[in-house]
């Protein structure tokens, strides 16, 4: 493992503040792997053996049912995922496809929860993770309750802009059929999306979408605090997953 990804690790809110030996704990018996786009690390259904954490790149996290499927969250660096499974040594409710080529850690479940009896600060950081996890679930759904598919693509295309330095010209690291489901809309709806926004001057061109008047586009989108503002990866940043 190279030394800054074990800075990175040392600084996540699961890790942070935690014993030297448990950090230690963790590390030796994990896996970090590089995966290429397109690699189903997880199915639903499956048993939770590893908590995941994504060091670089971006994971789709999926579920299905009758024949249907959406995107339920798209995870960035450096998030986790699948804890409440591993805690609850029970089957996930997701399945886990990476979208990028990406570099995940994989620990084992059952150290996990071996750990939290052992230091009581880790199971703090892992009550704590859970609390940050139950509420950018809360904000997903009210953006899903509240709000119709354009004013959903037009907030997410603003916090996507911040992920990406805030210039106005976003790359999109994926399919837009992913987009589409992830945001709960069909390809044809999104593509209709993008129709409308142009009034309020976004350009889509393939993988590359500009936003030419952010102001106008934020009048539209109108972001809440309550809805859009981003639960930190990290103690002390405020840098959103990008979701």
């Amino acid at each position: 493992m190279r030394s800054d990804d074990v800075e990175k690790l040392k600084h996540l809110n699961i890790l942070e503040g935690v014993k030297q030996s448990t950090f230690e704990k963790i590390i030796v018996p994990s896996f970090l792997q590089s995966f290429p786009a397109g690699t189903v690390l997880l199915e639903e259904n499956s048993p939770a053996d590893f908590l995941y954490i994504t060091l670089e790149g971006l994971v789709e996290m999926s579920a299905s049912s009758m024949k249907n499927e959406t995107v339920i969250e798209i995870l960035g660096p450096t998030s986790l995922f699948i804890l409440a499974a591993v805690l609850n040594n029970d089957v996930s409710l997701q399945s886990a496809r990476t979208l990028t080529p990406a570099r995940i850690l994989m620990i084992p479940a059952s150290l996990i929860r071996d750990l939290m009896v052992e230091d009581s600060d880790f199971m703090r950081s892992v009550v704590f993770e859970l609390a940050r996890a139950y509420r950018r679930t809360v904000k997903e759904l009210k953006r899903q309750k509240l709000r119709h598919g354009t004013q959903r693509l037009a907030n997410w295309l603003l916090r996507e802009d911040d992920n990406q330095g805030g210039s106005g010209a976003i790359r999109l690291l994926f399919e837009k059929r992913v987009l589409a489901s992830y945001l709960g809309m069909t390809p044809e709806n999104l593509s209709r999306g993008f129709a409308v926004l142009a009034d309020y001057g976004v350009v889509s061109d393939g993988s590359r979408i500009e936003l030419c008047d952010r102001a106008t586009l934020e009048r539209f989108a109108s972001p809440s605090f309550l809805i859009d503002a981003a639960e930190p990866t990290m103690r002390g940043s405020s840098r959103p997953v990008v979701s």
